[in-house]
């Protein structure tokens, strides 16, 4: 009898220990010991739209991606929601939050206000906000980009390859974001031209095109042939005036903003290069890291050139071998941190050539 007790003893004893071990694997689930297949992660877009071929279609396109390459299926374990107005940033938020996802994206420092409240109802919740702060709230991530120093470098471009010696910059709605595109753009263009003209305006919407395309028609009625618009789907305005004066035989160009726009120049081939802001690579880099259990909540993450947060697009045959020596040359110093570009109206005032 003893030795059948110590037999089963010793049966139960390894099977303890099997499956002890097999509970001890955790690479299959989140740091809460939630199955990584059953992660959940979405996004809120501003009034852009997810298909604003800009910042909230590249913010898409990395969750899109951080879904396939880790199994998760659309609609159940991410997807976005549509803001059609401001007054659409709170309850789609609470909506995602209410619906258990892990993660919840604001899309755009529109949405800081409405990030803000959601995550003091909701603490248990984790929040993540591109382009602003929320600060001392230790359940938001804060995503932020060195706009000015991917700028500075499509700004050289322009100063370089400048025909009529104007150039412009189309803003969205005025704040210290795109202001950190439009002073940056001006110090890259006055680097490389400094008796370059730079037309500056605010279109006060990231979701009028018809706004975009009228004031390229006034920018290149002046005499400008290149401009930056950083609008987000009002920018594509900018790219129907090029195109329609391309059709007509007059040659201007248009640089793209948020991810590669060359497409959005064909097939009359005006888009001159790109200012990429990889809004897709931080959303996919902040879901592994939450999904890996290592969710970066109360920090404030700077993507810029050294993060290879910024830079310009791999579509380069129409920037001149010369532009194309200049950027490299300055995206060195700026790494280096032997220029500082300027991403305020009076750091821009201050800003001397290096």
């Amino acid at each position: 009898m003893k030795k059948k007790f110590g037999a089963l003893l010793s049966v139960g004893l390894a099977a303890s220990v099997m499956l002890a071990g097999c509970g001890s694997d955790t690479s299959k689930e989140t740091k809460g010991g939630k199955d990584k297949k059953d992660f959940k992660v979405a996004m809120v877009t501003d009034v852009g739209g997810v298909d604003d071929k800009s910042f909230n279609q590249s913010a898409w396109e990395g969750l899109q991606r951080f879904g396939k390459e880790n199994g998760l299926a659309k609609d159940r374990n991410y997807k976005y929601l549509q803001s059609q107005s401001a007054s659409d940033y709170q309850p789609n938020l609470q909506r995602l939050v209410r619906e258990n996802y892990d993660l919840v994206y604001g899309i755009g420092y529109l949405m800081q206000a409405d990030v803000q409240k959601v995550a003091k109802q909701k603490p248990d919740a984790h929040l993540a906000l591109v382009d602003s702060v929320v600060e001392n709230q230790k359940n938001v991530a804060n995503i932020l980009f060195k706009e000015q120093e991917g700028s500075f470098l499509v700004g050289l471009i322009a100063g370089s390859q400048t025909k009529t010696g104007k150039v412009g910059f189309i803003g969205g709605v005025t704040g210290p974001v795109i202001k950190r595109f439009e002073n940056g753009f001006k110090a890259g263009v006055k680097t490389a031209n400094p008796k370059a003209e730079v037309e500056v305006q605010y279109a006060e919407a990231f979701d009028k095109a018809e706004k975009g395309q009228q004031i390229a028609n006034t920018f290149y009625d002046k005499g400008v042939d290149i401009i930056f618009p950083a609008a987000g789907a009002t920018g594509n305005g900018v790219f129907t005036e090029a195109k329609n004066r391309a059709k007509n035989g007059k040659k201007v160009w248009v640089i793209g903003v948020d991810r590669d726009q060359y497409e959005e120049g064909l097939p009359e081939d005006v888009t001159l290069t790109s200012m990429v802001k990889k809004v897709d690579q931080a959303v996919f880099d902040v879901s592994k890291q939450t999904m890996d259990g290592k969710f970066p909540g109360g920090q404030v993450l700077n993507f810029g050139l050294k993060e290879n947060g910024v830079g310009i697009s791999s579509h380069k045959d129409h920037v001149t071998d010369k532009a194309l020596k200049l950027v490299e040359e300055y995206k060195q110093k700026i790494i280096k941190g032997e220029v500082k570009v300027p991403g305020t109206d009076a750091e821009f005032k201050n800003f001397k050539v290096k």
